[in-house]
């Protein structure tokens, strides 16, 4: 996909009465870690004319100038009643405004939350807004007789849902979702969106699998011929297997019998974005999250969570020099409940100082407690490696919690099965990838030829690796076959624990690979590949990928081979 196109609007008609304006962006839209697969995105709007017209969710500040002309080019705004918001966030501000000057006659429609963020958004109290609560009706005519759903969670409190009974049509908002742009409006043959769809979800949905399921259970009632989402390709050819695969990996964290409090709360929406990066790295490691955004969460609730808790996570932003009264009330919660064998872990954003983060960072030292990641603090808006660093955070911080919960029977030896499973001969190689400012690298063995044309091989990355994130479909790496009689250093090198955000390659002699990628020039040889597919193994993911360049660097060599004494550790 080119990422030099112009940012652009495609229209589409997609049932009765009813268009899709798709605000597309060819390139990373943000630094959010739901972004980091760097396959685009659009902004899906919706406009519903009937004998009232409606548009549903305008696009942010980015796109405000084009869909603006998009919108002009199709109707009057004289004509314009309703703008239904699925979520409010400052991003959407400019366009808001920019509407408002057009056709001050708006009536906004949203969730009660969403309106309290809607004034302060747009600082104006005397807005028209209809408040939707869940029993409530909006009549378009025509059939069009709007029903709300709403479905909050800690990311998004005001979330709203929106179906429409005359077209059988769910406006979904963040539900269901994918970044990834394209001219495809529908999903035909949606499983090449799976990955896609899977990364958006562990990202942002998977922090509160709870309410995600709760939100599955009021849409369930609902007779539904399409989703039409908030981002990326609607849902409608897999519609049946994407809500199943939904309720699946909803269920695969609220089942987990091991979870972390994420207890923050977010004045610019800064200290969100790194408390989903930290939660995405706390679930690709197998532990579950339990988000709480302590602004819209009761105290009663927040108890709860940290005593069902293994670890807990504090965020906080920076306002006036002080962390903020729900955080602060938050932290006196966790202090009076939290027995300080819990594992502890302190970020935050600040504009100017961070002096929230060093007073909740000293309280829990105080109290004894034993933190399990270096305290993070975020200036201004975090950028693609603050993003790495917070991600490979939550995973240090999930293994460790993994690693004291070992149960006796995992220290056990390993069977005869075992034993022989691990004979499998491996070569020893050192994955490495490098993205704009994140890099990373692992050691593997579990390597092995998987076509000759074109030439490609799969190579089963943990799902905890921090080098997993630049293995998706699309990624570049280099694969680096190790020598016999010299690999015992570079083999010890990158077995060793990093901390987050560490250079990999520090003290080793590398240089850069024709697909940007580092190649280890002490390796026997090294291969340039490219992802091609991602298949889900277990607690790894199978990495098919094709071979675009490699060269063998010392002739005389013999390849590294490591043999494992037992198959269920390295």
């Amino acid at each position: 996909m080119s990422t030099n196109k112009p940012r652009d609007v495609q229209v589409y008609p997609i049932a009765t009465d009813t268009r899709i304006l798709r605000s597309r962006s060819w390139s990373r839209l943000r630094f959010e870690i739901e972004y980091a697969l760097a396959k685009g995105t659009t902004a899906n709007s919706y406009l519903i004319e009937s004998e009232k017209t409606a548009i549903i969710d305008p696009p942010g500040e980015t796109f405000t100038e084009i869909y603006l002309e998009a919108l002009q080019q199709r109707f009057h705004f004289e004509d314009l009643d309703y703008v239904i918001l699925g979520h409010v966030n400052p991003n959407r501000a400019a366009t808001l405004k920019a509407l408002l000057e057009i056709a001050p006659q708006i009536t906004f429609v949203c969730s009660n939350p969403g309106a309290i963020n809607l004034r302060a958004a747009l600082e104006n109290p005397d807005l028209q807004i209809l408040v939707m609560r869940g029993e409530e009706t909006l009549d378009l005519g025509n059939g069009h007789n709007l029903q709300f759903i709403p479905t909050p969670n800690p990311r998004y409190a005001d979330q709203l849902c929106t179906y429409d009974p005359q077209t059988e049509v769910l406006y979904t908002d963040k539900l269901f979702g994918a970044h990834v742009c394209g001219d495809q409006v529908f999903d035909e043959g949606w499983e090449v969106y799976n990955e896609d769809r899977r990364y958006y979800f562990d990202c942002l949905m998977a922090p509160h699998a709870r309410q995600v399921e709760t939100a599955l259970e009021k849409l369930a009632d609902f007779p539904v011929r399409m989703y039409a989402t908030g981002h990326g390709p609607l849902v409608r050819y897999g519609l049946i297997d994407l809500t199943k695969a939904y309720r699946q990996w909803s269920q695969q964290q609220t089942s987990a019998d091991l979870t972390v409090a994420l207890i923050y709360a977010s004045a610019y929406g800064n200290t969100a974005t790194l408390a989903q990066a930290i939660a995405r790295g706390i679930t690709k490691a197998g532990v579950a999250v339990e988000s709480i955004n302590c602004e819209f969460t009761e105290p009663e609730e927040i108890r709860a969570a940290v005593e069902k808790a293994g670890g807990f996570i504090i965020g906080s932003p920076t306002l006036g020099g002080h962390a903020p009264t729900p955080v602060q009330t938050a932290l006196g919660i966790v202090l009076s409940t939290a027995t300080n064998n819990k594992l502890a872990g302190v970020f935050g954003s600040f504009g100017w100082s961070g002096e929230a983060v060093d007073l909740i960072e000293g309280k829990l030292k105080d109290a004894g407690y034993r933190f399990g990641f270096d305290t993070i603090r975020v200036k201004f808006k975090p950028d693609d490696a603050t993003l790495q660093l917070c991600e490979e955070a939550g995973t240090d911080f999930a293994q460790a919690l993994k690693k004291a919960r070992k149960v006796r029977s995992q220290s056990l030896p390993a069977t005869s099965v075992e034993q022989a499973v691990g004979r499998i001969v491996g070569s020893l190689c050192v994955l490495t990838a490098k993205e704009g400012d994140r890099s990373s690298a692992m050691l593997a063995s579990w390597v092995s030829q998987a076509s000759f044309s074109p030439p490609g091989l799969t190579i089963a990355v943990a799902k905890e690796r921090a080098v997993e994130t630049l293995t998706h479909t699309g990624n570049k790496f280099v694969l680096n076959i190790l020598k016999e009689g010299n690999h015992l250093g570079l083999m010890k090198h990158f077995l060793k624990p990093f901390g987050p955000g560490q250079d990999r390659f520090a003290d080793v002699a590398t240089e850069e690979a024709e697909n940007g990628s580092p190649i280890l020039t002490n390796a026997l040889a090294y291969l340039e590949c490219s992802v091609q597919n991602r298949m889900e193994s277990g607690d790894h993911w199978l990495v098919y990928a094709t071979v675009e360049n490699g060269k063998l660097l010392d002739t005389d060599g013999v390849t590294a081979v490591h043999h494992r004494k037992s198959a269920t550790h390295y």
